[in-house]
C-alpha cells in the first residue's frame, strides 16, 4: 500500500463511501481505484488527484496533503546515485535489500532521521 492509497482508503471509510460508488463518480473502474489504494498502480495523475479532491470536497491543507502523498506514492522507486558519494550508493542498496524486513517503527525512525537531515516536512 502507498501513503496516498492508505489516505484514500481512510477518507472513503470516514465518509462511508464504497469503492464502487467512488470509482463510478470519478469516472474510473473499481479495479483501478482498488489498485491505486493497494499500490499496484503508479502515482495518480494530477487530473486524478483533482477529481479525488473534488469528490471529497477537500480544501487547502487537506488538498495539499493529498498532493504531497501522491508525489511520494510511486510503488517502484529508482534511486540514481551516479556522481554521489559511495555512501549514498551503499545506503540506497542497503535500503533496497532490507526494507521488506523493517518494522513499521524502524521505518518511521528512518523517515524521521532523513527528514531531519534534510530539514523537510513529513
Amino acid at each position: 500500500m502507498t501513503p496516498f492509497g492508505l489516505r484514500l482508503r481512510e477518507m472513503r471509510a470516514e465518509r462511508g463511501v464504497s469503492l464502487k460508488d467512488m470509482a463510478e463518480a470519478i469516472g474510473v473502474s473499481s479495479a483501478y481505484l482498488s489498485a491505486l489504494e493497494h499500490g499496484r498502480r503508479g502515482r495518480p495523475t494530477w487530473l486524478m488527484i483533482q477529481r479525488i479532491i473534488a469528490y471529497f470536497n477537500v480544501i487547502w491543507d487537506d488538498a495539499e496533503e493529498l498532493q504531497r502523498l501522491a508525489a511520494r506514492s510511486h510503488p517502484k522507486v529508482t534511486i540514481e546515485t551516479a556522481g554521489l558519494a559511495a555512501e549514498a550508493t551503499e545506503l540506497a542498496n542497503l535500503l533496497a535489500d532490507e526494507i521488506a524486513d523493517l518494522s513499521p517503527e524502524a521505518l518511521r525512525t528512518l523517515k524521521a532521521v532523513i527528514l531531519a537531515a534534510t530539514r523537510r516536512k513529513p
